[in-house]
């Protein structure tokens, strides 16, 4: 079976999922790979919405009926704590819409919306749509991405145009992980 095959029979799963698990990167490889007319763009970025929604939902979730599993107390004991706490407490609406977008904040803050008495039907509105946001605006970053590419170099193999999307993901992932690093920490403001 070819990259192509298994791209047009489980790539909106594969997006599905990513989204839901890692996030930006299937989103953004999402966009690539219907610029490449594998996938509808559509379906790529509703796929992208869906898991993001989705994701979000089952964290959410853990935080409100599983706070006791070691995962979700693990969770709990990350540094990003107590800014998810302070951010929510201040701007809870606000930040119910934003913290997908804020590195290294999307995992935790559902799990710790989950343990606030934020209704439920509230943060599924809100969750809904945030992801929508989200999804179309990282599935639209790789739809954009890859004319780019195209532009500049011409017209590439699958691999070579996967191969440079993923790369550029990495050097994002990388510059905001140094960018987080080099802010000073949420007990210092």
């Amino acid at each position: 079976m070819s990259i192509e095959s298994l791209i047009e029979n489980y790539g909106l799963l594969a997006i599905f999922l990513g989204a839901a698990f890692e996030g930006e990167t299937a989103a953004f490889l999402g966009g690539v790979i219907s610029h490449r007319g594998l996938l509808p763009y559509w379906s790529a970025s509703l796929a992208a919405t869906a898991g993001s929604f989705a994701g979000d939902q089952l964290w959410f979730f853990a935080g409100r009926y599983a706070a006791r599993w070691r995962l979700v107390q693990r969770l709990m004991e990350k540094p990003a704590l107590a800014r998810v706490t302070e951010l929510l407490e201040k701007y809870p609406t606000g930040f119910i819409l934003a913290f997908r977008f804020l590195v290294g904040l999307r995992t935790i803050s559902p799990v710790v919306i989950g343990t606030t008495r934020i209704p439920t039907g509230k943060f599924v509105v809100l969750n809904a749509v945030a992801a929508l946001v989200w999804g179309q605006l990282f599935t639209a970053l790789g739809y954009l991405f890859g004319h780019g590419i195209e532009q500049i170099l011409g017209h590439l193999s699958l691999h070579r145009h996967l191969l440079i999307a993923i790369a550029a993901a990495a050097v994002v992932a990388a510059a905001a992980l140094a960018f987080r690093k080099m802010r000073p920490s949420a007990g210092h403001s």
